[in-house]
C-alpha cells in the first residue's frame, strides 16, 4: 500500500516521487517507470478518434489514483484517489485515510479544519465538501437532505480531489511549476519564416538568488543551413544525438566503407521542444527540421512534448469562403481541413515505424503527403503528427 502526503493545490507525494499539478504527461510517465514493482496496473487511457475531445488519463489501477492531464497542453490539471482503500494518505503529517483511520466527515475536519456547508452535485450523486485545492465526495444517499449541511451518522468519502483553485469546476490547467523549468528549454511557440527558418519563443527557469526561482523567456531563430555549433548556441545542447540507422550499414560494406566514416547523417533531438533537425553528415549543416504534435496513438508518443507550431501557407483553391489569402497550419490543424486548400500530392507513402527490439508497431502505419517544402505526417483520425520542413535544392 502506498503511503503518500496530499498538498492541497499542488501535489500527490511520497518520499521518492511527487506528482505535482502543471507537471507534463512524460514527467510523470518518468516516475511510473522508475517505480516498476511499487507502481502497479498503469492503463492510459485518451480518445482514439477525437484525441482533444477528453482528458489524457493515467490510471494506476491497483493503487486508485488517477492523473487527468489536459488533452492541449498535456499538462496534470487534476489528481484523483478514487478508492481510498487501497492508499494511506496524510496531510501535514497527520493520517485521514488508512486502514486504521477512515475519512469521515468529522475525521477530514479534525484534519483539514472547517469549511463552508457541501454542495450537492446531482450529475455525480455525490455531496461534495470543498476545500482550497482539494476536494471530498460523500455519497448522497447518506445524506437525509443532500442540500442540507450535515449528513446522517458518519459517511466516508469515496474520492478525493486535488485541483488549482477552490473547487474543481472550470479547473485551468496549472502553468509548469518552475522547478521543472531547472536545467531545460521548453517551447512556448514556434513560427516559420518565409525564408524556412524558424523563429522559437523559450523559456526557462533561472534563479536569482539561491532558494528563489524565476521564469525567464528567450526569442531566437535558426535557418536551414545552419551548423551544430549555431543551433547549439541558440537552443542549448540537444537531449540526444542520434545517427541514422541506415547510413550507419554502410560499415558492412567494404567499398564504402571509408565513404562511410564521417559521413552518416544524424539528428539533434529536443524532446522538450518537439523538435527534431536533420545535419548532413558531409557538409555538417542542417537540412531538414522535423516538427512533433505527440498526439496519443502515434509511434513517438510521449518521447516529445508538443511543438506549438504557426506555419502559414498560401491558399491555393476553395478561396470563396476564406478571409485570408493566406491558411493557418497549427499542432491542432486536421489534414481535411488543409488539403481542402492546397495542391497537395494526392498519392501519400506509407509509413509504418519499428524498432529493431519491437518489431510490431501496434498504433498503425502512418500517410506522409509531400506539398513544396514540407511533408505532413498523418494520422487515421487526420490529425497531424510531424510535419518535416527542407528546401527542394540545396544550396549548402
Amino acid at each position: 500500500m502506498l503511503e503518500l502526503e496530499l498538498i492541497p493545490e499542488k501535489s500527490l507525494a511520497s518520499d521518492q516521487w511527487e506528482f505535482t499539478l502543471g507537471m507534463h504527461f512524460s514527467q510523470a510517465v518518468m516516475i511510473i517507470q522508475s517505480q516498476v514493482g511499487v507502481i502497479r496496473g498503469v492503463q492510459v487511457i485518451y480518445s482514439d478518434s477525437n484525441p482533444l475531445s477528453k482528458d489524457l488519463e493515467i490510471n494506476l489501477s491497483q493503487d486508485g489514483i488517477r492523473l487527468r492531464f489536459d488533452p492541449i497542453s498535456q499538462r496534470l490539471k487534476v489528481i484523483e484517489i478514487y478508492n481510498l482503500k487501497l492508499v494511506k494518505l496524510k496531510y501535514s503529517g497527520m493520517v485521514f485515510n488508512s486502514e486504521e483511520v477512515y475519512p469521515t466527515m468529522e475525521q477530514i475536519e479534525h484534519s483539514f479544519g472547517a469549511t463552508l456547508p457541501g454542495l450537492y452535485n446531482p450529475n455525480s450523486e455525490m455531496y461534495v465538501v470543498y476545500f482550497r485545492g482539494v476536494s471530498f465526495y460523500f455519497p448522497a444517499s447518506k445524506y437525509q437532505n443532500p442540500t442540507g449541511p450535515r449528513p446522517l451518522g458518519s459517511p466516508v468519502a469515496v474520492l478525493v480531489s486535488i485541483h488549482p483553485g477552490s473547487c474543481e469546476s472550470n479547473v485551468e490547467t496549472p502553468p509548469l511549476p518552475l522547478n521543472f523549468c531547472l536545467g531545460e528549454v521548453y517551447l512556448s511557440g514556434l513560427l516559420l519564416l518565409e525564408d524556412l527558418g524558424l523563429r522559437l519563443h523559450l523559456y526557462t527557469g533561472g534563479t536569482s538568488r539561491p532558494l528563489e526561482g524565476r521564469k525567464e523567456t528567450i526569442t531566437c531563430q535558426i535557418h536551414l543551413g545552419d551548423t551544430p555549433q549555431e543551433i547549439v548556441s541558440r537552443l542549448g545542447s540537444p537531449g540526444r544525438v542520434f545517427y541514422k540507422s541506415e547510413d550507419k550499414m554502410k560499415i558492412h560494406s567494404v567499398r564504402r566503407l571509408a565513404e562511410a566514416v564521417g559521413r552518416t547523417d544524424y539528428f539533434f533531438n529536443y524532446f522538450s521542444m518537439g523538435i527534431d533537425i536533420l545535419f548532413d553528415g558531409r557538409t555538417h549543416k542542417a537540412k531538414k527540421f522535423i516538427l512533433q504534435t505527440n498526439y496519443p496513438g502515434h509511434y513517438n508518443f510521449n518521447m516529445y512534448h508538443r511543438c506549438e507550431f504557426l506555419i502559414n501557407l498560401p491558399v491555393e483553391r476553395g478561396t470563396e469562403h476564406l478571409e485570408s489569402p493566406n491558411i493557418q497550419v497549427t499542432a491542432y490543424t486536421k489534414w481535411e481541413t488543409i488539403s481542402e486548400h492546397l495542391n497537395a500530392s494526392p498519392k501519400p507513402v506509407v509509413l509504418n515505424r519499428a524498432s529493431s527490439i519491437n518489431t510490431k508497431n501496434f498504433f498503425g502505419p502512418t500517410l506522409c503527403y509531400g506539398y513544396r517544402d514540407f511533408i505532413f505526417e498523418v494520422m487515421p483520425n487526420q490529425h497531424i503528427a510531424s510535419v518535416t520542413i527542407y528546401r527542394s535544392e540545396s544550396v549548402f
